[in-house]
C-alpha cells in the first residue's frame, strides 16, 4: 500500500498536501480507493464553498457503495477537480496525483497539527488490518 511521506492524513483516509502557496490539495488514499472498488462518481462542493476540518465535503459511489467524503482540514473551496467528476475511475487510477478531489484556502494553518504522519496513518492501516 502506497502511503506517500509529503502527506498529512485523516483516520477517515483522506489526505491533504499543502502547496507552497499555502494552498491545500485534498484527496482520499489508495487504501480508501482500493476498499470502494470501482469509483462510478463523486459529488464535490463548489469553489467558494466554506468548509470546517472534519466536516462533509462531498459524496463518492462506488459499485459497491456510497460514501460520504470527509475533509482533512477547513476552509474555502477554491477548485473542485472536474477531471474526477467527468471520469470517477481517476480515483482509483491516481489517488494521489490526478485523482485529488478539492484545492482548499487554509482558514487555520495549524489545524495540520490535528492530523496523522505517514508512519501514523500506516499504524492506523495495520491495526484496522
Amino acid at each position: 500500500m502506497n502511503v506517500p511521506d509529503n502527506l498529512k492524513y485523516y483516520k477517515e483516509h483522506d489526505w491533504v498536501r499543502v502547496e507552497p502557496d499555502g494552498t491545500a490539495v485534498v484527496g482520499i488514499t489508495e487504501f480508501a480507493a482500493e476498499s470502494l472498488g470501482d469509483i462510478v462518481f463523486v459529488e464535490l462542493p463548489e469553489p467558494g464553498t466554506k468548509i470546517k476540518q472534519f466536516d462533509k465535503l462531498g459524496e463518492i459511489e462506488s459499485v459497491k457503495a456510497v460514501s460520504d467524503l470527509y475533509t482533512p482540514i477547513g476552509g474555502r473551496v477554491v477548485e473542485s477537480n472536474q477531471a474526477v467528476t467527468d471520469a470517477p475511475e481517476t480515483v482509483n487510477d491516481s489517488p494521489y496525483d490526478s485523482g485529488w478531489l478539492v484545492k482548499i484556502e487554509l482558514s487555520d494553518a495549524g489545524e495540520i497539527d490535528n492530523l496523522l504522519s505517514a508512519a501514523e496513518y500506516e499504524a492506523l492501516l495495520a491495526a484496522e488490518g
